[in-house]
């Protein structure tokens, strides 16, 4: 999910020679990009109305049904329905389809080709002061808040509905855990659903997003991506950030991994954070030119393939072209990137679900590592695509688990918890008093005061 379809593991030897890039430049990204077209929005303002009528319809049936009105016999009635699941149907096919048969104003779209320039925007050398500016003139939007660094998450899905109809009901509920713990530790939060480059789609979407929230939020010192299939598993943890005063790029992985095998999965982009700042913007621009689709982002996979320790042959991902940018530039970035794995800024999904009851029975929240995980992330399974790398039941199931523990330790104020990691159903778990503030007290997380700092 996130905004992307990579492959199971976002994780043969040799060298793959300099990507296939093509140049940054000052004068930002490709000229002549077309607005969307009045006849485009006419069509889906069109097809708004004929889904709120088609509403209507559906709303007399039921009623008919449910208290006898109408004189229509049960063969027109048939007929009536199976014509709006029909005209439904073909709606929903619209929506989920980019083009339309009757936007003639549309330009045909046409891939960049190897010797075209990319560039998320124009060139910006002194943000860095720009930013300090700026601040010093908006003292109302300071970037700390009770002297902790203002964060920003940045999340998002696909803008059309998910193929597989119940992916829309495990994004509302990863988006419900996201506010919960947002909410919970002073963070703001930003769902994206829009595609600002389409050159950049899938799980590349993210990065001219995090551009734009860097520029358009320079009150924040932080964004924070995290994919929309990942969850956090452990609301009273918080990110150490002290730890990270002279980093920029905060991402879970194994150094190890990183420099001695050059595997394709020694990090994890599905959660990271990406300071405000000169240097991150500068990353950003070496980062995207590998990712515009078409002959760029085919050929770019070839070398990533080549290059990267255990990487099946596609096309370039955001995760394996990070990978192979701190590598083959290691002076120019590495210094200012912290390989974080005293936690799981990442955990991955299959060898921890099964454990909850074990971790619930001997650990308690706040740990953040294999003892409790902080994230749990559910790479492979894609509940919101047509196809996935683990087996569908699997996949629901297990996070059906993830977003239940998380929950109970959200609902536990409130007196309430799961009947079990499987069921969405509540049981109360104390008797209400007359005296409600000493739970507050006791069980509020912004109040608790556990050892947050990972095992050794």
């Amino acid at each position: 999910m996130g905004q992307d379809g990579s492959p199971a593991h976002k994780r043969a030897s040799g060298s793959g020679g300099g990507l296939p890039t093509t140049t940054v430049t000052n004068g930002g990204g490709r000229s002549g990009r077309a607005v969307l077209p009045r006849g485009r929005q006419m069509q889906k303002t069109f097809n708004n109305i004929k889904i709120t009528i088609l509403c209507g319809f559906v709303t007399i049936l039921v009623l008919r049904g449910t208290i006898g009105v109408g004189n229509l016999g049960s063969s027109s009635a048939d007929a009536v329905n199976q014509n709006i699941i029909e005209e439904t149907n073909r709606i929903l096919a619209e929506i989920r389809s980019d083009s339309d048969p009757t936007d003639l104003d549309s330009p045909q779209e046409t891939e960049m080709s190897t010797n075209e320039t990319y560039a998320l925007g124009p060139k910006i050398t002194d943000w860095d002061s720009q930013r300090k500016v700026w601040l010093n003139q908006n003292p109302e939007f300071p970037s700390t808040v009770n002297g902790k660094a203002r964060i920003l998450l940045l999340t998002g899905s696909p803008p059309k509905p998910c193929d597989n109809p119940i992916g829309d009901h495990y994004l509302l509920k990863s988006v419900k855990n996201k506010i919960d713990y947002c909410r919970l530790h002073g963070i703001e939060i930003v769902y994206n659903m829009a595609h600002l480059d389409k050159e950049l789609a899938g799980y590349w979407a993210k990065l001219p997003m995090i551009r734009r929230l860097l520029l358009s939020h320079p009150e924040v010192e932080w964004i924070w991506w995290m994919d929309s299939d990942a969850l956090f598993t452990d609301i009273l943890f918080q990110i150490p950030l002290v730890r990270y005063e002279k980093h920029n790029l905060v991402i879970h992985g194994y150094p190890d991994l990183l420099f001695e095998q050059k595997s394709w999965i020694a990090l994890n982009t599905g959660s990271f954070l990406l300071r405000n700042c000169q240097w991150s913007l500068d990353l950003l621009d070496a980062w995207a030119p590998m990712g515009p689709k078409g002959p760029i982002r085919d050929e770019a996979g070839k070398v990533l393939t080549a290059y990267l320790k255990g990487r099946p042959a596609f096309e370039a991902d955001d995760q394996s072209a990070l990978i192979y940018l701190l590598l083959s530039q290691k002076d120019t970035w590495m210094e200012k990137v912290f390989v974080e794995n005293q936690y799981y800024l990442h955990g991955f999904w299959e060898g921890l679900v099964d454990k909850y009851e074990e971790m619930v029975e001997k650990y308690h929240p706040g740990l953040g590592d294999e003892r409790w995980p902080f994230v749990t992330h559910f790479v492979g399974c894609k509940p919101c695509g047509s196809y996935a790398d683990y087996a569908v039941e699997r996949c629901l199931k297990s996070m059906e688990r993830a977003f239940n523990f998380a929950d109970n330790q959200v609902l536990k104020l409130y007196g309430f918890g799961h009947r079990g990691l499987l069921s969405p159903k509540i049981k109360r778990i104390r008797n209400e008093t007359v005296t409600p503030l000493e739970f507050v007290d006791k069980f509020d997380i912004r109040r608790t005061q556990v050892e947050t700092k990972p095992q050794n």
